[in-house]
């Protein structure tokens, strides 16, 4: 065995002399690592590639990345972004595929509708019927945690694909400027619903859906949203001079009071 000379003087004389391999080391000095280490390193190796994976989709909610967001959705893509309530995903209310694609990422029935999401109030009149409501009401409700259900009418341009069977249309305009510069920027609307598996808790930040970010573009985070999980108040505004609370969401009161303050009245429920 040859050992330095610096060492050679504090090892004892017998070791120095000794010919007997050292314990669990080859004689050709080479440890062996065994398979099962091998093994876990790999998958150590893989599972870090994954995080990173995960990690790469991941984009602040904020203007500067708004345009890659707009290519995205007409790319046919779907990508996460942060309202003023929940996360959603959204994706061109006028690609067929897209539309799909949102229901098999959340396991949805197709019997579900989606609502829509526009940059502007007046962009409204473009999807549904609204020459039937009081003067500057959608312009009190929205943009706002509302979401108000109008008839689609014939001058409707969105696509037949889109909650086939029904004449009415979920339509929202969030008090959220980074996904209201997407809608602009897309040209369309977008079809928008909660970040979440089907019959799932909603998210308020992205981790809540962590399991679902490989399916999607791009993630858009914004925080921890601060109004809790109940989403926006849905309100019926299809029949002439009458409202219906289908959901009573985050802001059920304020909404109401804004309805009976344009003379609305609240349709009662049969029983």
């Amino acid at each position: 065995m040859n050992v330095p000379t610096k060492i050679a003087h504090t090892l004892p004389p017998l070791l120095l002399h000794a010919r007997f391999p050292l314990s669990g080391v080859p004689r050709n000095g080479f440890v062996r690592i065994p398979e099962q280490s091998r093994r876990l390193e790999s998958k150590m190796a893989r599972s870090l590639d994954k995080c990173e994976g995960k990690l790469d989709v991941v984009r602040e909610a904020t203007e500067p990345h708004a345009p890659e967001a707009v290519e995205a959705l007409k790319s046919g893509k779907v990508i996460a972004v942060p309202t003023d309530t929940l996360y959603g995903f959204a994706c061109d209310a006028c690609s067929a595929e897209a539309v799909n694609r949102i229901y098999e990422i959340k396991g949805r029935k197709h019997t579900s509708p989606l609502a829509i999401c526009v940059g502007d109030v007046s962009d409204i009149e473009r999807f549904a019927v609204t020459n039937h409501l009081p003067h500057g009401l959608l312009d009190s409700l929205l943009p706002g945690p509302v979401t108000v259900i109008l008839r689609r009418g014939e001058s409707s341009i969105l696509d037949k694909s889109l909650n086939p069977g029904l004449d009415s249309i979920g339509v929202r305009v969030p008090d959220c400027n980074f996904i209201r510069v997407i809608a602009r920027g897309a040209g369309s609307a977008l079809a928008l619903t909660s970040a979440n598996l089907s019959g799932q808790p909603s998210s308020v930040c992205i981790k809540d859906f962590e399991n679902l970010w490989e399916h999607c573009a791009y993630v858009y985070d914004g925080g921890v949203l601060p109004s809790g999980r109940a989403g926006s108040t849905i309100v019926d505004l299809t029949k002439l001079g009458s409202y219906k609370i289908l959901r009573p969401g985050s802001a059920e009161e304020e909404t109401v009071a804004i309805l009976q303050r344009h003379s609305l009245i609240e349709e009662k429920s049969e029983a």
